[in-house]
Parts: C-alpha cells; structure tokens; sequence
C-alpha cells in the first residue's frame, strides 16, 4: 500500500510548487528577524527529505534543538499559510471578500461606519454575481449590526430592505444546505455500500431520498441550489443503476458551468467531478461518440492554468482523466494497448500517495487488474487483486466482492484448481457476510465449484448453459452492477469461441460504432 507521512508540515511543504517556495522565502525574509530564520533552515532540511524522520532530522540539523522543535515546526506552518494566502489573493474570489470584509470590519471598529456600509455594499454587488451566497449572510449580519447600534442617516427604507434581504438569503442557504446535506449523505452511501443490491435497498434509499428533498426544489433558480440538486439526483439515479436518468442528471450539472463559464474557476472541484460522472454515464450507457467527445473536451481542461497551476485540481484531474482512459480501453476493447497506462499510473499513485484516498486507490487498483485480465495477463492481475483482496477496509464492499470473483476466475483461466476449490469457500463466507450474493454471483459461483469434474466437453456445455442464465438476467436492475465490475458474457463467448476476451469485446464495439 502506498507510504503516508502523517505529518501536517511535511505534507504542506511537498505540495508546495516552486514559485510557493520562493515567495515563502521572500516574504519571511522581508518579514522576520535574523534570529527568526531558523524557520528557513527546518523549511530546507524537510524540503529535501522524501519521508519525514524525526531524528533524522535533528541528527542533520543540530542547530535545531529537540525542546525547540515543537514551536519552530508551529511558527513555519503559520508562516507558510500567511504567505500562500497573500499569493493566492488576486486568484481566490472567497480569499478576497473575506479579505474586503475584513477591511469592513476595521473601518467600523474605527468609527468610520458610512466608509465601512460602502464597503459592504461594493462586498455584497460582487458577492452576488459569483454566487456566493454564504459572504451576503455575513455581510448583512454586519450590516444589520452597524444599523441597529448607531445613527447613520441612511434611507428611510433602510431597515425593511436588509430585513427582506436577509429572509431571502436565509432561505436560499437553508435549501442550499439541505441540497448540499443529501448530496453528501448518497454519496457517503455509495462509497460505503456500491449499488442498491436489492429492492429492499432501493426502497429504503429512495424513502430517504424523498423525505430529505426540499419542497422547492423544483423551482430553483440559483447556481449552488441548482448544483447540489443535480448531484442528488445523479447519486440517486447511480446508485440505484437508473443510467439513463444518471446521465440526463450529470449532463444537467456540467451545463451549469457551460451557462455560468466563470464558475469553473471558483468551483473547479465540482466542474471536475461533474465531467467524471458524466464521462461515467456515457460509459455506463455505451455511448461511444459522447464518451470520447467529452474526454477530448476533459483532456483540453486538463492543460488550461486552471489545472496546472493548481495542486489539487491537477491530482483530481489525474484521478479522472486516467479512470475515463482505462475505462475507453475497456469499451474499446484495446486490453493490451491501455497496459502503456501502467508504469505512469503507478508512477503517479506513489507520487500522490500523500494525497490520495483509499477510495480512488482501490479502484485504480481494480482497474488495472480488469487490464490485465483482459490482455490475458493473469498473475499480473491477481497481483493486483491481492492489493485490493489484503487491504483491509470497509470502503466500497462491491468492489471488494467482485474483486474476489474476478480473482477467481483469473485461478481459474491459469488452470489453479488446487487452490481454487478454498478460495471459492473464502468468497462464498465473504458475500455472505457482506449480503452481497446476486443471481449472476451465485451462478458463477456455482460453475467454478462444478468445473474441477468435468470433462473438456462438459465444461463447454456449461459455458453455454452459464452464458445462457446470465444472457436473461441482463435486463435486471439489480443484476446490472455484476456486468458493471464484470464483463461476464464477453468472457464466456471469448472461452465458447477460443479467442481472448479483447477480442470479443472489439468486435461489439466495431460494430456499434459501424
């Protein structure tokens, strides 16, 4: 598994670019006193460390002392926020009315209450044409404030006009808060659960989903409103494997950002992973045109200074731009030309490591070894499986269970029938430990159990038999995830027809594509 330094400093430092480093170097110059630069030197010395050792670092560096370490490691996280928060001023709308608001702030605790009222005024105009709806809250609790303790001869109207605008924006952030609160809670459920397994799942999901949705939310106009609504729906239609309303949902929430252009830079995080579930859709409908159309318009963002010049935007763009380029070789059918992808994808996971979640590791993970699978590399894919199989975790228990069912077969295909007849037992106790046994599941299951007795010829006619059963479960909602993480049948007419499952799985898509 990748190596984590759990260490605040020695994070924030790595992950600062080198223009950062060289403003911070000019700003505690210019702002500390020589007896204070000790903070450049502990800023050096874990700079050029690739892991963060303690003693390591007080051997190499006795001027740092053990009882000192503590208060100078406090100081440089400070110093190194104030500076990044100066650098990124002019880049940051929210740094900038926060820092306005501030001003505001100064002016009136210096008396100067009608400077300090046009200060907010300019503060809220600019808050409310980049849609940030939290600052007017703030803004007009400052606002009410300065009205309600002093005289400032304002408009007659004065009072009823803050008293009508704070209503308005009270109500828009409870519905933004709502919206935003049910977001969060399906995708925290996707991420623990996968798929809605069954119908008691999908029942139980869709009776929170109703009970937690806001009266209005037919009827709302603002972006942030807006965009937490169509994140719910996408959850929603995802988890319950409804593509088609997936898709219509996630297409909403990137023509947000088409309407409003400027909020991809206040909001990249979002953009970005609207793109992914789009991108998703079109994978999960097969739409080949749209998929690849929408990658080659991600792939352009992905140069934009947007991304380059950001840290965070450049790893969430790596987490998906890769995910969409393995999943293009997967509907293309091109196993072992996507297999190029592998050192640099490892490359980048051990870079990022500091960074990324277990959540995206596990299905790059995954990824690669359904790669692999499919360009006939078998032990290089349990290698991978074994990644996912020993790491103990309670994220995604779908990816876990079809991890051990594609473990399986890849025993199976090298012919590891000594071993196979234990991990199928293994598998069985998991699924049904995590009650997450399918038709399909049990049917492979079942056939992997039965192959050790039989005859070449045999084995061929329960091949036909298994493609069969799962050709007539291909239509059940709650089937679908199995040929999500599997493609089963193309792996059975690959063994029916003796030729590799890449091979089978171009041809549909040659043919689709015409």
């Amino acid at each position: 598994m990748p190596n984590r330094s759990t260490d605040a400093l020695f994070q924030l430092i790595h992950s600062l670019q080198k223009s950062e480093k060289r403003n911070f170097k000019l700003y505690v110059k210019r702002n500390s006193a020589n007896d204070e630069l000790k903070i450049i030197q502990l800023f050096d010395a874990l700079d050029k460390m690739t892991e963060y050792d303690e003693s390591l670092l007080l051997r190499k560096n006795p001027a740092l002392k053990k009882q000192q370490l503590s208060n100078i490691k406090a100081h440089l996280y400070k110093q190194l926020l104030t500076s990044l928060r100066l650098l990124e001023n002019e880049k940051d709308i929210d740094i900038q009315l926060h820092e306005q608001l501030d001003y505001a702030r100064i002016l009136y605790n210096k008396g100067l209450y009608h400077q300090s009222l046009k200060l907010l005024e300019k503060i809220k105009e600019t808050a409310r044409s980049h849609n940030q709806v939290s600052m007017l809250v703030q803004v007009i609790f400052l606002e009410k404030k300065i009205e309600g303790l002093h005289i400032t001869r304002s408009m007659q109207d004065r009072a009823d006009r803050l008293t009508a605008e704070a209503d308005a924006v009270n109500e828009r952030l409870v519905c933004i808060t709502r919206l935003s609160n049910l977001s969060l809670q399906l995708y925290s459920w996707y991420i623990r659960n996968g798929h809605a397994r069954n119908e008691k799942d999908a029942t139980a999901l869709t009776e929170y989903f109703n009970a937690h949705l806001p009266a209005q939310a037919s009827r709302l106009t603002g972006f942030y409103e807006r965009l937490y609504f169509y994140q719910s729906y996408s959850w929603y239609a995802f988890i319950r494997q409804d593509f088609l309303l997936y898709y219509r949902y996630t297409q909403k929430w990137v023509d947000l950002f088409t309407a409003e252009p400027f909020m991809v830079d206040l909001e990249t995080a979002h953009y970005i992973k609207g793109m992914h579930n789009l991108m998703s859709a079109h994978f999960d409908t097969q739409n080949y045109e749209k998929f690849d159309e929408t990658l080659r318009q991600f792939e352009q963002f992905a140069e934009s200074d947007t991304v380059v010049q950001n840290e965070n935007n450049r790893i969430q763009v790596f987490v998906y731009l890769n995910i969409a380029r393995l999943n293009q070789h997967f509907m293309n059918g091109t196993f072992r030309e996507g297999l190029a992808l592998v050192p640099y994808l490892e490359e980048k996971l051990k870079e990022y490591s500091i960074y990324m979640d277990r959540h995206r590791i596990l299905v790059f993970y995954y990824k690669i070894a359904s790669l692999y699978f499919g360009a006939g590399d078998y032990e290089k894919s349990i290698d991978y499986l074994n990644s996912i199989i020993n790491w103990k975790t309670d994220l995604r228990n779908d990816l876990q269970a079809y991890s051990r069912l594609l473990h399986l077969i890849a025993h199976f295909e090298l012919g590891n029938f000594d071993i196979l007849e234990h991990l199928i037992k293994s598998v069985y106790r998991f699924l049904a430990k995590m009650e997450n046994l399918s038709l399909v599941e049990e049917e492979i299951l079942k056939f992997l159990r039965q192959s050790f007795h039989l005859t070449k010829n045999r084995v061929r006619e329960e091949f036909e038999k298994l493609l069969q059963k799962l050709k007539s479960l291909e239509r059940n909602r709650f089937e679908t995830r199995a040929f999500m993480y599997l493609d089963i049948i193309s792996w059975l007419e690959s063994k029916l027809r003796s030729v590799p499952v890449g091979e089978i799985i171009r041809e549909k898509y040659l043919e689709k594509v015409g």
